[in-house]
């Protein structure tokens, strides 16, 4: 059996991004697939939280990168290139969402009233405690859904610095924001989704570890293994 090479990735991608713009300009294939793996899963989650629909946040992803690869002569320099890329797929999700919705506005302070299912986790492996893959699923919908219920003003900026873990600094140049102003919306967020969680959580607390239904008889049956043989039980005459 032919020994397996440990996976390396390619050089391109420790490369930092003023490189592989440049690269880019120059038409250079690796340095275009490098930056879009970079970025790829933040702005799937910024569109996503605008529109929240996959199909329509994948096509806003391609058409921002189409949009940022052909118009490099435009990026100056004045944000960092990430931040750059990021406004323009929020340009286009939302350019999107005013064509369902023509009243859509997005004031430069970032305060929207967009309505989003921002969480988007990785499903469970198919080899996985199907229990513990149902639990996961069930807490993912119920924080999706608190963030969901947060406040206009907290959200997005909630969503890019906690979710997708932009730092302060990089939030609040995406949102053009001051950073105590970035850091106030984080923390009230907090505060109002960890209220939230523990009034919706709270009722099913006494439910939790419970050892019920495949994995209860598990614990039977290889307790019932580690014992030995039993013998037959006896039934009493009354």
């Amino acid at each position: 059996m032919p020994m397996s090479l440990p996976h390396r990735e390619p050089a391109d991608a420790q490369l930092p991004d003023d490189e592989l713009v440049r690269r880019c300009r120059l038409l250079d294939e690796a340095a275009v697939r490098a930056l879009t793996l970079r970025y790829n899963q933040r702005l799937f989650r910024i569109a996503r939280g605008i529109l929240r629909n996959d199909g329509e946040a994948e096509d806003v992803v391609q058409d921002a990168y189409v949009r940022a690869f052909t118009s490099l002569d435009q990026f100056r320099g004045d944000a960092s290139f990430g931040t750059w890329l990021t406004r323009i797929a929020m340009n286009e999700a939302l350019g999107r969402l005013r064509r369902r919705r023509s009243t859509v506005e997005w004031p430069a302070g970032g305060d929207e009233p967009i309505r989003a299912q921002i969480l988007h986790f990785p499903a469970a492996s198919s080899g996985a405690d199907p229990e513990a893959a149902m639990a996961t699923q069930q807490l993912r919908a119920v924080i999706e859904r608190a963030i969901d219920e947060l406040p206009d003003t907290f959200r997005a900026v909630f969503v890019a610095r906690m979710v997708e873990g932009l730092s302060v600094e990089e939030t609040a140049e995406l949102f053009g924001l001051r950073p105590e102003t970035v850091k106030t919306r984080v923390h009230r967020a907090r505060v109002r989704l960890r209220a939230s969680l523990e009034s919706t959580l709270g009722s099913t607390v006494n439910e939790a570890f419970a050892f019920d239904g495949a994995r209860c008889q598990r614990m039977t049956d290889a307790v019932v293994r580690r014992l030995g043989n039993f013998s037959a039980p006896t039934t009493s005459n009354p």
